[in-house]
């Protein structure tokens, strides 16, 4: 660890050496799954993530914990600090002023500020975010990202087909068997029976192990493919290679057959998606593990979250379960409070992880340090969570909750509840019009109105080139109003009506 002298006195030749150490982060971002898939949510029909569950009895799990509802979005946020309003990092196609390109430049990602803090850095896994995490604008020392083989031979000059590397065969996905990888610059050599989920965390696990070995303080930020589609199996379910679940031939069958058929496939890939969950939960204890081997567990920090809601039942949608997101964090100082009420959301990850460190900084965040909170310092963290996708708003109080808020799609109001100590879309009252209420609701357009406007009808972007190509297909197209305002019909429990 990095060692800071406070004190040296000579005495009777001994010296005596007071030390203190920065401590170790891992972070773990999974891919697509809702808060209500975890088993220490205590929803019906989670997978069972013990490694998880006892991050969060060991530490503090959010039960409410808010991000932006799709990918790109929701990494732009979390590795800067800074809402779409002044990042302009809105959707995955939606990125303002060069933030595709150019966020880290003008948005420090917390790695970077890290590693000015004495840290050393490492991801594995899936970026999807500014720049590539091999750039020095991003922060990482070391990487290890799936990407398919034309897109390594383009950025490193590595054909690895073509140097009898890898078989020339089409997948359904990189991601998972036989996955096609770049680590510190060089092709990653697999076989069919690799997974890649396994390699990235062993890749990680040799970082945590080299740099505590040196006496280096670390980040291991592991954005896990898991659980994203295609639903994979995995090694401890079902053969290798077999990526991804074909949908069914239904033509000729009767309505009875259909429904039956269907019935059988929805099952099955009900049964990878939890399968997947289960396993990187057995890869995080395997990482919790390593770090108890090492003597460095009582020193290192675990935070475990999620990009977005599940993925076609919440994912880009607008509304509660398209944002909420498990989260839970364990770690020196950190007190056993297990469920929280207390808000956070993905803005409070950069301040945090640098509080964490003791790193630094002037860069200002829209969010704020959960630290304090976590550590028993204050009693409570903050007062309202936001989160979005596209032009479509989301916010949130203790027990207020304003979503689908959006003036592009004449919305402007969006649908208010009052949630009590309701959580997961449970006793949700709508109350648009109930003057008890009322200063509830004023105070979150108050945080509205304290923000940039967020994409509204006259905003630059729909006059662009690209904002006319986003309507053309998204909204002409595709109707995505209609997805981003309103839950899934599976989800549909409390009054979405206009």
């Amino acid at each position: 660890m990095k060692k800071t002298l406070l004190a040296s006195i000579l005495l009777s030749g001994f010296v005596t050496i007071s030390m203190a150490t920065q401590p170790n982060i891992v972070l773990i971002l999974a891919d697509d799954v809702s808060a209500d898939m975890f088993s220490c949510y205590g929803q019906p029909g989670t997978a069972q993530t013990p490694n998880i569950d006892r991050i969060a009895k060991e530490g503090v799990q959010f039960k409410t914990a808010f991000a932006p509802a799709i990918c790109g979005p929701s990494r732009a946020l979390l590795m800067t600090g800074v809402y779409a309003n002044h990042s302009g990092a809105y959707r995955n196609n939606i990125w303002l002023d060069g933030s595709k390109r150019n966020l880290f430049e003008k948005f420090p990602s917390w790695a970077k500020l890290m590693q000015g803090g004495g840290y050393k850095t490492a991801v594995a896994g899936k970026w999807h975010v500014s720049s590539e995490p091999w750039e020095e604008v991003s922060g990482f020392d070391e990487y290890c990202m799936y990407y398919g083989p034309s897109k390594i031979k383009d950025h490193f000059g590595i054909d690895v087909i073509a140097d009898g590397r890898r078989e020339d065969i089409k997948l359904d996905d990189e991601r998972y068997w036989y996955s096609s990888m770049i680590q510190n610059g060089d092709y990653v050599d697999v076989t069919k029976n690799d997974f890649g989920p396994d390699q990235r965390c062993d890749f990680l696990i040799d970082f945590m192990e080299r740099n505590a070995k040196a006496g280096n303080p670390f980040v291991a930020y592991w954005p896990t493919a898991i659980p994203h589609g295609p639903y994979s199996t995995t090694p401890d379910a079902g053969a290798p290679m077999d990526i991804e679940l074909k949908k069914p031939n239904i033509k000729g069958m009767s309505k009875e057959e259909k429904n039956q058929v269907i019935g059988a496939y929805e099952k099955a890939q009900a049964e990878r998606f939890i399968n997947l969950i289960e396993y990187m939960d057995k890869l995080i204890g395997k990482m919790v593990a390593t770090t108890k081997e090492l003597g460095i567990y009582d020193n290192t920090y675990f935070i475990f979250c999620a990009d977005n809601g599940t993925a076609s039942t919440a994912k880009d949608r607008g509304v509660e379960r398209g944002v909420h997101v498990p989260f839970v964090v364990c770690g020196p100082g950190v007190k056993k409070i297990g469920i929280t009420a207390e808000l956070t959301d993905f803005s409070d990850i950069a301040p945090t992880l640098l509080d964490m460190g003791g790193v630094k900084s002037d860069v200002e965040f829209d969010g704020q340090s959960q630290l304090p909170f976590l550590t028993g310092k204050s009693k409570t963290h903050r007062d309202w969570i936001y989160a979005y996708t596209g032009p479509v708003q989301v916010l949130r109080t203790k027990h207020h909750l304003l979503e689908a808020r959006a003036p592009f799609y004449d919305k402007p109001d969006g649908r208010f509840y009052y949630c009590g100590e309701g959580r997961f879309r449970e006793n949700y009252v709508r109350a648009d019009k109930d003057p008890e209420h009322a200063a509830a609701k004023k105070k979150l357009f108050d945080v509205i109105d304290s923000l940039p406007p967020h994409l509204p009808k006259d905003h630059p972007f729909w006059s662009s080139k690209d904002g006319k190509k986003w309507i053309e297909i998204e909204l002409n197209k595709f109707n995505i109003k209609e997805k981003q305002l309103y839950n899934h019909a599976d989800y549909k429990v409390y009054d979405e009506t206009d």
